[in-house]
């Protein structure tokens, strides 16, 4: 499979995308690093990016962000970053990218534990999640050309856990392998519509 990966060098990204590459030609996309540029909060970003890779098997998006901060101290400009970046930047992934991926393909978004299990300063990353959730949901019954859709959402992993171990007090850090599974099941399985949760039900 030709296998497009946004955001193929992050901490999950290059995980996943070392993966692949045993067995499928794989291209990284990403703001600063990869075999092509993109900028996910801007569609117009997204269409040059598909115009240069030609059509594809699989997208998987492992990138976004989001402001964590306090409640109180979140303003409105503040809540767009998530929802313009990890949240228009994946829909637009598969609204644009439908027309760029062979028959039987396959979209992979990326959410978390937040939309499940939400912790302190996270009400625009955890807003965002359950909104993608949501949407994988609802686009899986009108996707064409047999697509299938899937969101992987992780737990804290064991490689982020020095960044992120102080807002997830007493949860069980997730293996990077258990993590990886969660982009295989996606990507070669054969379900759509899936919320693949890669977490124990804390």
């Amino acid at each position: 499979m030709k296998i497009l990966i946004i955001g193929g060098t992050g901490t999950i990204g290059k995980k996943v995308s070392d993966h692949f590459s045993k067995k499928h030609d794989v291209l990284i996309a990403g703001r600063n690093s990869g075999d092509v540029s993109v900028d996910i909060a801007d569609s117009q970003s997204i269409k040059a990016m598909f115009e240069s890779v030609g059509n594809v098997d699989a997208v998987a998006c492992i990138a976004g962000d989001a402001k964590w901060a306090a409640f109180d101290a979140m303003s409105e400009e503040d809540f767009y970053i998530g929802l313009k970046s990890k949240l228009m930047g994946q829909v637009n992934l598969v609204r644009i990218g439908q027309d760029h991926l062979n028959a039987g393909g396959s979209f992979t978004l990326t959410t978390g534990i937040l939309a499940d299990h939400p912790v302190v300063s996270t009400t625009s990353a955890a807003m965002v999640n359950g909104g993608l959730h949501s949407f994988v949901k609802a686009a899986s019954l009108e996707l064409k050309n047999q697509i299938r859709i899937n969101v992987v959402s992780s737990g804290l992993v064991e490689d982020a856990v020095e960044k992120y171990e102080a807002y997830f007090p007493g949860h069980n850090p997730i293996p990077m392998r258990k993590v990886i599974n969660g982009y295989v099941k996606s990507v070669e399985g054969k379900g759509t519509g899936e919320i693949i949760r890669m977490y124990d039900n804390c």
